[in-house]
């Protein structure tokens, strides 16, 4: 068994005995006030552009769309108040929030309720020309047209219209006569594939890549409702793990183990055989010269697909159980230790029950934060006076208005211009078009807010690590477990807002310095593509992992930092510097012991997942249960389903699991300190459990 380290003089002395330490409870005073006080200064003057922004903003203003030409629908362009996209699918790109949809847009004044495609003999109908753009004098016109409905006065494709594609008969140029909804089998897989590339193109080309990312997206869309019946059972299923840990906490961690290890064997084991099925088919398929070409090449495609697919999931499964397999081998001996610290964390949680709930406090501060955030955000970016200038004044219309082109516009007088006939016709693409607003501010304040939400973000999570390390820390340095006082999570909770407000400032301001400073580099990436290099690439790439490296360190020692400050109340510099060189006296037992238990419950994450991916499996790929019960035979390919709901149930463990990883950590840095400040003797007896200490062989010498 490896021992602390507790004679290095270069890390720091060890904690001497204090008669007078009775953990958390000890008399304790507010710390980084200074902190404390520029925090609250922050949060004042990021109220106070909070209010500026409600006050002068006018979200209404980014609500109205424009035009292909900057013109505003209904203001700029009368009686026009609603956008008409050319081609919506490519408005599916991740780059459109800033680059904008890259396809014609049209002010109409109202949206299409018809169904039409434009091809070689199809004659067009007299509004057609009503969604056509006028650019540089020609005519682009959409090349199909689709029922619409208008939401925030943009006509988007309606999903539910279903009746008006069947009926539809479009000509071909061959002559022949089909049904668009036989083309496209139905709405959304036409919606897909009249410009799915909008967004898959961004990452490939791939013909086979583009037509799976559209499969995929259905089968999302068709079984949406059986996915999140999937997800409330994976939450149940976690909470009734949870409970049971409570109380067998050794052995649900072995079947964890042992689970994941039967579970991965026979995911290896079907995946081999699916395989071998699914390549055997492709080759059959690819081989049967009696189909035709169109259906061979079809069904060859689907067969490929599955096969790449049964192929990546072996090579996971295998590199995932290879993995797991060293660790179990070679850690063998520590995963009882680590057991043994999970049992006591366990103790913890159930000796005080309210500590599984907590969490939903910071959850819900965070989504304030949020919400917070994103309409300061909102209204800033519309605070200012609106700037209107000219726009394709030719001298025509100069002549009739006198007014140049590119200069500073009032729309109401230019509305009341073209109400003049002749004024209209001269100026027929002329426009005042709304560039927008003139606050110098506005980027100032914008980046404010975004630091403020960065801030605040981390703060929250500062504030849930440190109230969960007062409540276990109580627990560990109470001599008499029984004794722990019922409302354990309130008084952590107020204890550490009366003191200690000020060192989760301090902490959450250097993660959140650092967490900017990664997006300043990103964005640097992005603009320096330009000027796209090996040198470029290198040194941002340097600097980008430096800065996330350094972000998980800083991470590591906030947390460590925020369970000493709950256990003795000093400020975050001691704290921090305190738990470095506790951890640095037992470095052993922090990467071979306390690592363990991370990996723990990493196996215990993975079992439930599994585990629902078992059971979702069954339902909606193994084919074992009748039609009657469940319906599958619209999904194209039934294991989306099943890794959606897989990864939702391992994101949901993860939340569950925080507070035991919390547990865990406070349990075992009080445990180190424990080992350092007493000998178990009368006078200094050890806080630890009896199971600990003949784990650890320690011993009370307590007649």
């Amino acid at each position: 068994m490896a021992k602390a380290v507790v004679d290095d003089k270069e890390h720091g002395e060890p904690i001497p005995y204090d008669p007078d330490f009775n953990g958390p409870l000890r008399k304790r005073s507010c710390t980084d006030v200074l902190c404390l006080a520029v925090f609250i200064c922050f949060i004042a003057a990021w109220a106070g552009i909070g209010l500026y922004a409600i006050q002068n903003g006018d979200p209404s203003l980014l609500l109205v769309p424009r035009d292909s030409a900057g013109r505003r629908c209904g203001r700029d362009v009368l009686h026009k108040p609603y956008l008409f996209f050319h081609d919506l699918t490519r408005c599916l790109s991740p780059t459109t929030p800033f680059t904008g949809c890259p396809t014609p847009q049209v002010c109409v004044s109202a949206c299409p309720t018809e169904a039409y495609v434009d091809t070689a003999t199809s004659q067009r109908p007299n509004q057609f020309l009503d969604y056509c753009v006028n650019s540089n004098s020609d005519l682009i016109c959409p090349n199909w047209i689709l029922p619409s409905t208008a939401f925030l006065y943009r006509c988007l494709y309606n999903v539910a219209d279903r009746r008006k594609l069947r009926n539809l008969k479009i000509s071909r140029i061959d002559g022949d006569e089909i049904s668009l909804a036989k083309q496209f089998l139905d709405p959304v897989r036409l919606l897909l594939n009249l410009g799915v590339e909008g967004s898959i193109t961004v990452f490939t080309k791939d013909e086979n890549v583009l037509q799976t990312g559209q499969n995929i997206v259905e089968d999302v869309i068709r079984s949406w409702w059986k996915i999140i019946i999937g997800v409330l059972l994976a939450l149940v299923i976690c909470l009734i793990y949870i409970v049971i840990l409570r109380w067998l906490a050794a052995l649900m961690v072995w079947i964890s183990i042992f689970g994941v290890l039967v579970g991965l064997g026979a995911g290896l084991y079907f995946s081999v055989v699916k395989y071998i099925e699914t390549r055997d088919a492709y080759t059959k398929v690819l081989n049967d010269q009696t189909r035709y070409e169109d259906e061979r090449e079809y069904e060859s495609s689907h067969f490929k697909t599955k096969r790449d697919l049964w192929l990546a999931g072996l090579i996971i499964i295998s590199v995932v159980l290879g993995i797991i397999l060293l660790v179990l081998i070679f850690l063998r001996k520590r995963i009882y230790l680590a057991i043994a610290l999970i049992k006591e964390g366990s103790k913890a949680v159930s000796s005080v029950t309210a500590s599984l709930c907590f969490p939903i406090v910071p959850w819900i501060l965070q989504i304030c934060v949020i919400g917070y955030a994103i309409i300061v955000g909102v209204y800033l970016a519309s605070t200012g006076k609106p700037l209107y200038k000219t726009r394709h004044v030719d001298e025509n219309c100069t002549k009739e208005i006198t007014i140049p082109d590119d200069v500073k516009c009032d729309p109401d007088l230019w509305i009341t211009l073209m109400k003049n006939s002749s004024i209209a016709a001269a100026c027929v693409n002329a426009s005042c078009r709304f560039i927008g607003t003139n606050d110098v501010l506005y980027p100032y304040l914008q980046a404010y807010n975004i630091f403020g939400f960065l801030w605040l973000a981390f703060f929250v999570t500062a504030l849930g690590q440190m109230v969960l390390a007062g409540i276990f820390a109580q627990w560990y340095w109470t001599f008499n477990k029984t004794q722990i006082p019922f409302f354990a999570v309130t008084s952590a909770f107020f204890r550490t807002l009366r003191y200690h407000i000020g060192t989760l400032a301090f902490g959450s301001l250097i993660i959140a310095i650092c967490r900017i400073i990664r997006i300043i580099l990103e964005y640097l990436d992005h603009k320096l593509k330009q000027y796209d290099n090996e040198f470029t690439r290198a040194i941002m790439c340097l600097l980008k992992c430096f800065f996330y490296c350094l972000e998980k360190f800083l991470r590591f020692l906030n947390k460590n930092a925020y369970i000493m400050c709950a256990i003795h109340g000093k400020n975050f510099c001691i704290s921090a510097k305190n738990a470095f060189m506790l951890l640095l006296r037992n470095i052993v037992r922090v990467w071979v012991l306390d690592k363990v238990t991370d990996f723990l419950f990493f196996l215990s994450k993975l079992m439930l997942t599994l585990g629902v991916g078992a059971v979702s499996y069954v339902f909606f790929v193994s084919g074992l249960l009748p039609t009657s019960i469940i319906d599958n035979s619209g999904l194209n390919y039934g294991i989306v389903p099943v890794v959606i709901i897989m990864i939702c149930t391992y994101l949901i463990s993860t939340l569950f699991f925080s507070v035991y990883t919390m547990a865990v950590d406070t349990l075992f840095l009080c445990f180190l300190e424990d080992c350092e400040r007493n000998d178990g003797s009368p006078e200094k007896p050890y806080y630890m459990s009896k199971n600990l200490m003949n784990i650890f062989g320690k011993k009370n010498k307590i007649d």
